[in-house]
């Protein structure tokens, strides 16, 4: 890196701590904005493309260091600090998002526009004093975050749905699209897996449910997880799919890579959008028909949300079982109906008692997920598809949560229940050596007891 020239002291700054804080905050902007050209124009691109990430940025925070020192009886020292950190993440990282995004308690990154971020933590969303100086500043956010995944937004195209380095899911339009300015949506992933005890501690499930579900994925049944957006379907699956055993072969197919499994033999695969020309668009559909010919013992869907229904369906009722998928729906009666409306859409000559009969036959459980409320998420039914009846698909309910009320914070107050039905996929779970209580279906409140391992047997 070139040495960086100073600005000469004709420049707006900071003159003096009586200014009003309002117009302080807006010459601190143009401060940073004049030092950041200089960074940018002190890097020689060539040789920065060759550094280490960790090697450049310490680099910037030099050059930013020397520059803020020529103006330190201008700036406070908690605001030199600050000058450098926001240099370093304006030019290294994502501007005024980096500290966000290095925040581990914040799932969701929100933005409408320049003056206003919101963030979602612990399933609650607040606002943050974050602001980019203008429309133009937050649509070179969104192009640099972009170009690092290889995508391109502008005008021309001014949309982006894309999965970025460090697995969060990153979407944008902006204008003219965006009436008032860039719309960003980030949704971060905890690197750390949860666990069955971190979700009955959260009271949201019990452990005779989450012992009913290891058995059923062990015994190789398949299982839909239904909910809405930011229910929680994809956190569930993630801890579903740890119940598989090691020694066999799972593919996964995704839009967005999101699934984090632990076991050794996975085949991962993700859908690629067309390129400008309209070439290249690679499919959920196309993935899941390449991987019936890769030898899986079992494929994780990521999500269910077109034609690839009716491929996965067909693949769950030829031998292909213990498959797991997630769907949109309101409850578990409604993911049957969506389920039907998509595998309809794929094959339109097919009758709707065929489609019946193949739901029937391909799914097993559904296990519905809502966000509540408070922001806390929850298993809300486990449900069991027992067959057909004329024009319907027959379920019932195993487990249910009933809201009672809520506390002082906001959050649900309920209860976890057995519907008193025995289901009839036991004998498929003794059939496969996994043994579980039939007390467990006892109609009447479960027990909010601690984790004290997965009960279901052989």
């Amino acid at each position: 890196m070139r040495r960086i020239a100073s600005i000469s002291e004709g420049n707006q700054m900071i003159r003096s701590a009586t200014i009003d804080p309002e117009a302080r905050e807006n010459r601190f902007q143009q401060l940073k904005a004049e030092i950041h050209e200089k960074l940018i124009s002190g890097i020689d691109m060539a040789v920065s493309r060759s550094v280490k990430e960790d090697r450049l940025r310490e680099e910037l925070r030099r050059g930013a260091e020397q520059l803020s020192r020529m103006h330190s009886d201008l700036l406070s020292q908690a605001e030199r600090q600050r000058l450098i950190d926001e240099l370093v993440d304006e030019t290294m990282g994502l501007g005024p998002l980096e500290p966000l995004m290095r925040d581990p308690s914040v799932s969701d990154i929100l933005v409408n526009g320049p003056d206003c971020v919101y963030v979602e933590r612990g399933g609650v969303l607040e606002p943050t004093p974050i602001k980019f100086r203008d429309n133009d500043h937050l649509v070179d956010i969104v192009r640099k975050i972009a170009g690092r995944v290889g995508r391109r937004i502008d005008e021309s195209s001014p949309m982006v749905d894309a999965r970025l380095l460090d697995g969060s899911r990153l979407n944008a339009v902006i204008p003219p699209l965006a009436l008032d300015g860039a719309l960003v949506s980030i949704r971060r992933f905890s690197t750390k897996p949860i666990t069955a005890k971190s979700l009955i501690e959260s009271n949201s499930a019990t452990p005779v449910m989450l012992d009913f579900l290891a058995a059923c994925v062990r015994a190789r049944m398949n299982i839909l997880i239904s909910g809405g957006t930011g229910s929680g379907k994809t956190t569930l699956l993630n801890l579903l799919s740890a119940f598989v055993p090691k020694e066999e072969r799972i593919a996964t197919i995704e839009d967005a890579a999101e699934l984090r499994l632990q076991q050794p033999h996975v085949a991962r695969m993700e859908t690629r959008v067309s390129n400008l020309e309209g070439r290249g668009q690679v499919t959920a559909r196309d993935l899941l028909c390449n991987a019936l010919r890769m030898r899986p013992d079992r494929i994780i869907m990521g999500e269910c949300r077109g034609a690839e229904a009716f491929d996965m369906l067909q693949a769950m009722n030829t031998g292909h079982d213990g498959g797991m998928s997630t769907i949109h729906s309101n409850d578990a009666r409604e993911a049957v109906h969506r389920l039907e409306m998509l595998v309809s859409m794929a094959a339109t000559d097919l009758p709707m008692w065929f489609i019946h009969r193949q739901i029937a036959s391909a799914i097993h459980i559904i296990v519905h997920v809502t966000r509540m409320p408070g922001g806390e998420r929850k298993i809300v039914q486990i449900s069991e598809v027992t067959g057909v009846n004329g024009e319907t698909v027959n379920m019932h309910d195993l487990f249910v949560y009933r809201q009672t009320g809520m506390d002082e914070h906001g959050r649900s107050q309920g209860r976890f229940e057995a519907k008193g039905i025995i289901p009839q996929c036991l004998e498929r779970l003794e059939r496969r050596g996994w043994k579980v209580s039939r007390s467990y279906f006892r109609e009447g409140v479960l027990s909010d007891g601690k984790l004290n391992g997965l009960r279901g047997s052989r």
